[in-house]
């Protein structure tokens, strides 16, 4: 019986044993996967989410096993936000009538966490809602139009956020996954109402400042949402009482 555990061993190290074999002993995963979907802004020009301000955007990621319910995430995004005053039916955004598009890049980092065992082979259908959250650094250039004059170039800048969100993954296969996600990134510190270039409070006759006017507290957030196609590696990991003492596979 003793001889029977250790070949089973043997071939577990060796990356050639059965599903049921993978069971057995830990395994680390790491991802790596590509997204696309939209990007949109919520702030002075946009008070609430609106779907039509959705501009195309893209995502390549990178994941790596904690445990089987935390995951570390690494990704890049890049996208375009759109927005209207035009589009608000309120007092402020019908007079001040601005105008704003946002090309972005960001590099963010954070955890997610599976809220089922998405790595357990005894499951028929694979699949977990996760939860993430991190942080995120973003460049962006953005112009800003007032009653059809410009005033605000296309610039660089850099703000920081807050990445929150939650998605589903599904296993098309082994390696394979599907998933969905939804995220909000909230802005903060000083670059947190740069993305519409409104942060003055007071009105001023001299044009075309007097469109600006603003609530300078008030942050700026955007958004991604969408699809993703992503690979998963499986590394099978052998307990610590063989690394030891290789000895104990030979017996």
């Amino acid at each position: 019986m003793k001889k029977i555990k250790l070949v089973m061993m043997l071939l577990v190290c060796l990356q050639i044993g059965s599903f049921s074999f993978l069971e057995a002993f830990a395994q680390k995963t790491s991802e790596v996967g590509l997204g696309i979907g939209g990007a949109n802004y919520k702030g002075e020009i946009s008070p609430n989410y609106r779907f039509l301000n959705n501009r195309p955007a893209l995502t390549v990621f990178y994941k790596k096993d904690i445990s089987k319910a935390v995951v570390a995430r690494a990704g890049i995004l890049f996208g375009q936000t759109r927005a209207k005053d035009i589009n608000v039916d309120l007092p402020v955004n019908q007079f001040r009538q601005a105008d704003m598009r946002t090309n972005l890049g960001e590099l963010a980092i954070g955890i997610d966490y599976n809220f089922l065992d998405y790595y357990d082979m005894k499951r028929r259908v694979r699949w977990t809602p996760y939860f993430f959250t991190g942080a995120a650094l973003a460049n962006y250039n953005n112009k800003v139009v007032f009653n059809n004059d410009l005033i605000k170039p296309f610039e660089n800048g850099f703000i920081l956020g807050i990445p929150m969100g939650v998605g589903v993954k599904y296993a098309l296969s082994y390696h394979w996954n599907l998933g969905l996600e939804v995220a909000a990134r909230k802005t903060v510190l000083k670059g947190g109402d740069k993305f519409d270039y409104l942060k003055t409070k007071e009105y001023s006759p001299n044009p075309p400042q007097n469109l600006q006017f603003a609530n300078p507290y008030d942050k700026d957030w955007y958004f991604y949402n969408g699809i993703s196609i992503s690979y998963t590696f499986y590394k099978i990991v052998c307990p610590d009482v063989y690394k030891k003492d290789p000895k104990l596979l030979r017996r």
